[in-house]
């Protein structure tokens, strides 16, 4: 019996974009929940059904702030991979991200950054991710095995 999806939340509040991305990942296999363009409603959908991974922009809309919204996702055990055009902000931010991938993207980039990540995270470097993925963290921190290497 095949394994369930691994469940997905998206957080961005360009919305056609995120639509896409949607599509793009599930055509790929992945379950998505409903997609959240902020903080509080964010949350409550990963208190509902933890995703195994949050997809989360940095600049939410209304001043939402992604980098906070990470912090609280790890908090509850979900990692989380930025998209965001903020590359250097992303980078400052990796101790509550996994790894970031800067826009501009395309869907199929997103998928390959999901299901590099997912391989990695049980040490399968088989395929490369895409070019503009930066991994922060060398496993899915919440599960990281003894004797992983460190960071």
């Amino acid at each position: 019996m095949p394994a369930p999806p691994k469940i997905l939340l998206i957080v961005e509040d360009q919305i056609l974009l995120a639509m896409g991305l949607k599509d793009e990942l599930e055509d790929g296999g992945y379950q998505v929940l409903e997609l959240a363009i902020r903080h509080q409603e964010a949350l409550g959908f990963a208190r509902e059904i933890k995703p195994d991974l949050a997809l989360v922009n940095i600049d939410l809309a209304n001043g939402d702030d992604g980098v906070a919204l990470a912090r609280d996702l790890n908090a509850i055990g979900v990692p989380v991979l930025f998209i965001s055009g903020q590359p250097g902000r992303a980078r400052l931010e990796k101790a509550v991200a996994i790894a970031s991938l800067a826009k501009p993207y395309s869907g199929a980039d997103m998928l390959k950054a999901v299901d590099y990540l997912f391989r990695h995270e049980h040490g399968d470097e088989s395929r490369p991710g895409p070019m503009r993925l930066e991994v922060f963290d060398t496993a899915f921190p919440d599960r990281r095995s003894a004797g992983a290497p460190s960071p």
